[in-house]
């Protein structure tokens, strides 16, 4: 279906998944009845652009996983990552392009986009607003055997 524009099954975007990831990935959800390979490459570029909010430059995709997984990236996010990395460069690969493929390969990358915001963004500050709910004698408590 080509018309109207941007009716898609993709999943919505995770509620706390920051503004410039959100762009990529709402692009993403408008053209992927129309071109899954070019969803999966803006999910490529929402996965780079998802590095930065995790501390790192988004400069080199590549770079960037190995250097959240030496600060301690959990294995099941660090497969989340590489599943997107590769599969949304081999999308967009001269040559390598494999069209009946592409459009299970674009769902998995939405739900990966989201899977990486509900557990490096969404857990954390859910985890953040129960600390800051105790008391400052229990949030004590906590530092003080952590030192």
């Amino acid at each position: 279906m080509l018309w109207p524009v941007g009716v898609t099954n993709a999943p919505a975007a995770h509620e706390l998944m920051p503004e410039d990831v959100k762009t990529a990935y709402a692009e993403a959800r408008n053209v992927v009845s129309v071109s899954p390979s070019a969803a999966a490459a803006l999910l490529r570029l929402a996965i780079q652009r998802l590095c930065v909010h995790l501390g790192e430059s988004g400069e080199d995709i590549n770079d960037d996983i190995a250097s959240l997984i030496k600060k301690g990236l959990p294995t099941q996010i660090q497969r989340a990552l590489d599943i997107a990395r590769v599969t949304g460069k081999n999308a967009v690969r001269p040559g390598e392009l494999r069209i009946e493929e592409i459009p299970d390969v674009a769902a998995v990358l939405f739900d990966l986009v989201n899977l990486i915001v509900e557990t490096q963004i969404a857990q954390r500050a859910r985890i953040q607003e129960l600390y800051k709910a105790l008391g400052k004698d229990e949030r004590n408590g906590i530092e003080e055997p952590d030192r």
